[in-house]
């Protein structure tokens, strides 16, 4: 495949997650009732199918990355094409989630006047902290641009050495808070999407044990120092760390 078409396919690939980001924050605040809008199939089947699509995404998704399957893959498709070709997969299982959603539509919480106004603004902070966590590191290698324009042999510089800039000094994992948060502010949670964000949170607790199994292996003692340091998903308030600090001296 030449430079010209990996470029290509990586642009398609990082169109196609911009237009399934915004497609995900409509589905998740429900606009035009596009999350509830696949009502009347029964409670127990519904919630069958939508744990099928959970899984499907989640285990595709987990298995390309892990480095024995790239190192695999990279044999078939070109390294400058591999995470482009990850990012697409992501986003186009994430847009079969979203089609095929079955509502459960009983409604949990309805939120209004203050209360709704401090959910959405939980909501907007949650998808700010997923765009700043992937640009803090690099957005465009993160899509998979970087590697298809800058290292045609697909070579990664992001693990040359290990960094945590902000809000990586934070949490370990700021892009899955920022998904928690966006999913569980919502102004009305219904019983499917409540069953959406309890299934994606499982998925990402056991999901992150094997990325922190392989970032251990890969920066060693530098990374167990800093999952001693800095939590993994909820961050510590700030008296709590200092006496904890205070505790270990």
């Amino acid at each position: 495949m030449s430079r010209i078409l990996i470029i290509a396919y990586a642009i398609t690939s990082y169109v196609a997650f911009l237009a399934v980001f915004l497609w995900l924050v409509a589905f998740l605040l429900d606009v035009g009732s596009i999350r509830t809008a696949n009502a009347g199939t029964p409670v127990p089947q519904a919630a069958a199918i939508n744990i099928l699509l959970i899984s499907i995404f989640g285990l595709v998704h987990s298995v390309m990355a892990r480095p024995a399957f790239k190192r695999q893959w990279t044999k078939i498709i070109p390294k400058s094409a591999e995470r482009a070709t990850y990012v697409l997969q992501s986003s186009a299982l994430l847009a079969v989630i979203m089609l095929f959603w079955q509502s459960i539509p009983h409604v949990i919480w309805r939120a209004d006047g203050l209360a709704e106004f401090v959910l959405l603004s939980v909501f907007a902070a949650g998808l700010v902290l997923i765009v700043v966590a992937t640009f803090a590191l690099d957005h465009f290698e993160f899509t998979g641009l970087r590697q298809a324009w800058s290292n045609p042999n697909g070579t990664s510089a992001a693990t040359d050495r290990f960094r945590t800039p902000l809000p990586y000094r934070i949490v370990r994992h700021p892009l899955q808070l920022g998904i928690l948060l966006a999913v569980f502010s919502v102004p009305e949670m219904t019983g499917g999407g409540l069953l959406f964000g309890a299934v994606m949170l499982a998925y990402m607790l056991i999901g992150l044990q094997f990325e922190e199994r392989a970032l251990l292996r890969l920066y060693g003692d530098e990374y167990a120092a800093y999952r001693r340091r800095v939590p993994m998903l909820v961050p510590r308030l700030p008296r709590v760390s200092k006496q904890m600090a205070n505790l270990r001296d």
